[in-house]
């Protein structure tokens, strides 16, 4: 147990995970780099304990000192106690939640291993929105899905957007990269068993509704970008295309808002 440490230089190098946080082309390059994430708030703080990852620091204002002590008590890493001005400054936005962590990443396991006694499956092409991945995570999370794999170019889960939108829910669920797109869909998803269906608004895809699930005791979920939409090879390696069926003359949904109403269709069956 170390004590907490006042800090009031921004420059101080102790400070150094906590810098621009809002560059984001800084941190997406910096972080996985440097095998660090930001955890903000004392709830996904909390989590990202609970879910094994090692923490480096903590960063809090003088009011979340009381309120995480048994963190500070318990886990042997460096506490900075700061204002709020310095906070800002460091960070580069008000901190409005007041307690921030820096913690280490794990090694990422492998799809195979994620994918083993796993039946229900995500498997994002190209979401790039950190937000959005934040979102689909924890409806992932909430409504019963097993895994997610991610293709080469889908955002960072563990970006502090995408860590705080979904609640910490990425600690949650296990994730993998598939490293060769689309070649994986083929050679790990469809190999392991799964049925891959792809989400998509087209007229002629298989409504939600009218799957077979009892049939298909092991299917992955695939979704696209916002806009964009799933690519044409994404398309040809699924086994079934498939639509939530919309009224008012609504074409598509949110990739966040589409995920979670897919997963409820098919997580519980």
């Amino acid at each position: 147990m170390a004590e907490p440490v006042a800090v009031t230089d921004p420059d101080d190098p102790r400070l150094h995970d906590y810098t621009g946080l809002t560059d984001v082309e800084l941190r997406r390059r910096r972080e996985p780099a440097e095998g660090l994430f930001i955890a903000e708030g004392q709830k996904v703080v909390r989590r990202a304990l609970a879910a094994g990852y090692p923490m480096r620091s903590m960063l809090l204002t003088e009011k979340w000192v009381a309120a995480l002590r048994d963190v500070v008590d318990d886990v042997p890493a460096p506490v900075y106690v700061v204002d709020d001005d310095l906070a800002e400054r460091v960070t580069g936005y008000h901190v409005h939640r007041g307690a921030l962590a820096a913690m280490q990443r794990k090694p990422l396991p492998d799809a195979a291993g994620v994918l083993a006694g796993a039946r229900r499956v995500v498997v994002m092409e190209a979401v790039n929105d950190h937000t959005n991945i934040g979102a689909i995570f924890r409806s992932a999370a909430a409504l019963g899905m097993d895994a997610v794999l991610l293709s080469p170019d889908c955002a960072d889960p563990l970006y502090r957007r995408s860590v705080k939108v979904s609640m910490g829910a990425v600690f949650s669920v296990p994730y993998a990269r598939l490293d060769a797109w689309p070649r994986d869909l083929y050679g790990t998803v469809k190999q392991a068993g799964f049925r891959l269906l792809a989400l998509t608004p087209a007229a002629h895809a298989t409504a939600l509704p009218e799957l077979p699930l009892a049939e298909l005791p092991r299917l992955a979920l695939l979704l696209g970008a916002e806009g964009p939409g799933l690519s044409p090879k994404a398309l040809a390696a699924a086994d079934t295309l498939v639509r939530i069926p919309m009224s008012h003359a609504i074409d598509s949904l949110n990739v966040g808002a589409a995920a979670a109403v897919a997963f409820y269709a098919v997580a519980g069956a």
